[in-house]
């Protein structure tokens, strides 16, 4: 069975946000503006999305 998989792509700067934050996106594969990741979809994975929710969004 294939694995269930999510897209990423970062939509905002981590400048002038706190250092957890910007941890949280180096831990999603992400770095800069526009860059897109396909993650794992993991509860882990989830939570981490949800605490830079504003900085990224799910491509469909």
């Amino acid at each position: 069975m294939a694995k269930k998989t999510i897209t990423v792509r970062q939509t905002g700067s981590p400048i002038r946000r706190a250092e957890i934050q910007r941890k949280t996106l180096v831990g999603l594969g992400l770095n800069k503006v526009g860059r897109e990741r396909t993650l794992e979809d993991t509860p882990a994975v989830r939570g981490m999305i949800r605490k830079v929710s504003h900085m990224v969004e799910i491509v469909e």
